[in-house]
């Protein structure tokens, strides 16, 4: 039998800022709940759409030729290869949409990377 995800409750099992963790799939598509404070890093994902949905809070995402701001119940697609960095001033809560293949900070490697092993567990 099916049984449905409360997407709120889904961010229960995130513990850390900038550490997705997978709480869903459609086809070669992954769900991650993501809690953001502060900022990223600059980087790009070569060859992936990346979807950012903000469930709580707001979110900056930052791109060479200017910024987009998106508030509760917004979102914004990446495309493949455009450099962005997504900037959070207060704790947000995004569900993210990227293929299973997509590098958590694209080529750009730091203390806050990700493998997917950790986003999966």
């Amino acid at each position: 039998m099916f049984s449905p995800t409360a997407l709120a409750a889904a961010f229960d099992r995130v513990q850390d800022y900038w550490s997705p963790k997978v709480i869903g799939q459609v086809n070669d598509q992954l769900l991650k709940a993501a809690k953001l404070k502060g900022e990223l890093v600059w980087h790009a994902h070569d060859g992936q759409d990346e979807l950012f949905y903000i469930v709580k809070g707001s979110l900056r995402i930052d791109f060479e030729d200017g910024a987009v701001d998106l508030k509760e119940g917004d979102f914004l697609t990446v495309p493949s290869g455009v450099r962005h960095n997504p900037v959070a001033a207060d704790e947000c809560w995004v569900l993210l949409i990227e293929p299973a293949s997509t590098l958590h900070t694209g080529d750009e490697v730091t203390s806050r990377t990700r493998s997917l092993a950790e986003q999966m567990s």
